[in-house]
């Protein structure tokens, strides 16, 4: 099977690159251009006017179906490990790979409507792609754990776990910090209200995005 290739650690390593570089290039030049103040904008306020916009809609385009093949290829592996250990329920990781793959539909949506442009579907768009993402990284942690010590080395899964668990701490009060600004805007200051709800739920939605990178940074040994 391709998926047991030598070779195919390459797509998680890509996902891990591509993604990073996203993030980075469409922070740089909605700073550089002015449209967002240096310290911790939201994640989508780096890609809601252009020349970023464009540069970030496409590479987030291409990270979610990464990260679907990356899901995908992990499905299959886990599948293929659990047919002489049965470790874990093979209902378990097809959940696992729908909800990741939901996370990526999300991400699709993000990239696709803008911040300002539609907000009530980019919102929807962004919790559905944070919310699953961490139910994914969850699952696949424990499912990391139930296959040690043949499959994973616990120490290897401790690192798995303590992302999910900071990815998830940081996706509450996410959500939480959002829930109180009044207004939608990319453009703070910090002497404007509810900046700080803003600053706080910026720190926490950059964690669990890169906590994601981290956690798919952790699938190249596998893969290999």
């Amino acid at each position: 099977m391709l998926c047991f290739m030598p070779g195919v650690a390459v797509v998680p390593a890509l996902l891990v690159a591509w993604s990073s570089a996203a993030f980075i290039i469409s922070y740089v030049i909605a700073v550089l251009a002015g449209h967002v103040e240096p310290l911790v904008p939201y994640i989508s306020d780096t890609g809601t006017k252009p020349p970023e916009s464009g540069i970030f809609g496409f590479m987030i385009n291409i990270s979610a179906l990464l990260g679907a093949i990356t899901m995908y290829i992990r499905y299959l592996i886990v599948e293929k490990q659990n047919e002489s250990l049965h470790f874990v329920r093979s209902s378990c990781n097809k959940f696992s790979l729908c909800i990741g793959l939901m996370g990526c539909t999300g991400m699709g949506i993000v990239a696709t409507f803008q911040e300002l442009s539609v907000p009530s579907v980019h919102d929807i768009g962004a919790l559905v792609a944070f919310g699953c993402g961490v139910v994914y990284i969850t699952l696949q942690s424990i499912i990391s754990y139930k296959s040690c010590p043949q499959w994973n080395t616990y120490f290897v899964c401790h690192i798995r776990m303590l992302i999910s668990v900071i990815s998830c701490i940081s996706f509450v009060h996410m959500i939480v910090f959002a829930s109180r600004i009044s207004m939608t805007k990319i453009d703070w200051t910090p002497s404007e209200k509810d900046y700080t709800y803003h600053f706080m739920s910026a720190i926490c939605e950059w964690t669990v995005a890169f906590g994601f990178v981290f956690f798919f940074l952790t699938f190249i040994r596998d893969f290999q």
